[in-house]
């Protein structure tokens, strides 16, 4: 199969790292060389920015938590996701650059525009060729969070938003987007995933 850059997405709690490495590792198990990242972080400079964004005792503006996001996400995409897939491999992310169209552009009211259009200058076409939207009421994903951050505790409201601009974005591209139910039983919201994915 063609090399593909594919994101999991969804509000906190949603599951996405667990889904991930399920996912990769059934992808590696049909033989493919698959690289996984998450965002914010994945190099040297991402793990410094997401040191700064995630802070619970922090505080960062709305524009330069989206610039953060974004420089993280620039140098994710050329320093690993580019080189991964021009060798061919598959590249499987804990959130992308919809992340950011849902939190700060719809969540934080920058403009879901606005925000897309700072991070295409960085990323360089490098975009998601599928997006698995992990769906999950926001209370319920908050109830399931672990590992609270700064993004995590804000109120309820926030990430309702975050929900309901996730929905928006998916069903302005019904191709890239495959819509998983993170409630259902793991093994099948693995393989749903996977059959989005693959076909």
């Amino acid at each position: 199969m063609k090399p593909r850059y594919v994101a999991l997405e969804g509000p906190e709690g949603a599951g996405k790292s667990t889904i991930r490495e399920l996912l990769a590792a059934r992808l590696v198990a049909d033989g493919l060389d698959v690289v996984e990242v998450r965002e914010p972080g994945g190099t040297a400079a991402g793990e410094g920015i997401r040191e700064v964004l995630l802070d619970p005792s922090g505080t960062v503006s709305a524009w330069t938590e989206a610039l953060l996001f974004s420089a993280a996400r620039a140098q994710l995409a050329s320093e690993v996701i580019q080189p991964a897939l021009a060798r061919g491999a598959w590249v499987v992310g804990d959130r992308s650059v919809y992340s950011s169209l849902a939190y700060q552009g719809a969540g934080r009211d920058l403009g879901v525009d606005e925000v897309r259009m700072v991070n295409e200058a960085g990323l360089g076409g490098v975009w998601p060729d599928k997006v698995v939207l992990l769906r999950i009421d926001a209370s319920e994903g908050l109830r399931r969070q672990q590992d609270e951050d700064r993004i995590g505790a804000e109120a309820i409201d926030f990430h309702r938003a975050v929900v309901a601009a996730y929905d928006k974005l998916a069903a302005a591209e019904p191709e890239r987007f495959v819509i998983v139910d993170a409630g259902s039983d793991i093994a099948d919201v693995v393989a749903t995933a996977y059959e989005g994915v693959t076909r």
